[in-house]
Parts: structure tokens; sequence; C-alpha cells
């Protein structure tokens, strides 16, 4: 399996202990693929699906998207067109931010969102 499919399946599993719809073949219906990709998927046999399949996946699981699509080796769209804004920078603070521990990362976040300049 992959990471990406290793995951699905487990946070599926684990709803699925508690309710039955869950079921491999129920959350395939609810996102609109079939049972037999969905497997496939889980078994790390394909590609993770398009984005927008796995956006629908996350919620349909109660997961984040962003980490859902980063398993997959993708970045969603939104965050695509503000790294395309201003790609010099972006990569240049992504690359500063590699082995800067959560905390400080979250007080970025935090001054960025509040706008503490």
């Amino acid at each position: 399996m992959t990471q990406f499919g290793t995951y699905v399946n487990t946070a599926r599993r684990r709803l699925q202990e508690h309710d039955r719809r869950y079921s491999l073949r129920q959350v395939a219906r609810r996102i609109g693929v079939e049972p037999g990709y969905l497997s496939k998927i889980e078994r790390g046999q394909v590609a993770p699906p398009s984005e927008a399949a796995t956006v629908r996946l996350a919620k349909e699981l109660d997961q984040d998207a962003d980490v859902l699509l980063a398993l997959g080796g993708k970045v969603s769209s939104d965050l695509q067109d503000v790294i395309r804004k201003r790609p010099r920078l972006f990569a240049q603070l992504i690359r500063e931010l590699k082995q800067a521990p959560d905390h400080a990362i979250l007080r970025i976040v935090r001054e960025v969102r509040d706008g503490d300049w």
C-alpha cells in the first residue's frame, strides 16, 4: 500500500467499526467512484485520485483535505494559485521553514492571520 492508500484505508475502517455506512462500497458510492477503484486506491495499486475526488473523500472520512492531498503528492489548486503569485518568495519561505519546529510555524500563522506585523 502507498502512504495515501494506507491512510485512507485506516480512516475508513476506523469509522466502519462504529458505523456500517463506511463500507468500501458505500463510501465509494457517496464520493462518486467505483468500489473497485477505491479498493485499488486503498491497496496502493493505482495513483491517488484527482483533487476533486480526494477532497470529497476527505470530507466523507472527516479528514483534512490538505493532508490527504499532500499524502497523494498534490497541492490544492487554491494554494497553487497563491504560490504562483509570488513563487520565489513562497519557495524561500517554505525552505526556511523546513527545519522550524511546529510551534514556530504556528506563531507565524497566528501573526499573519491576526495581522500583527
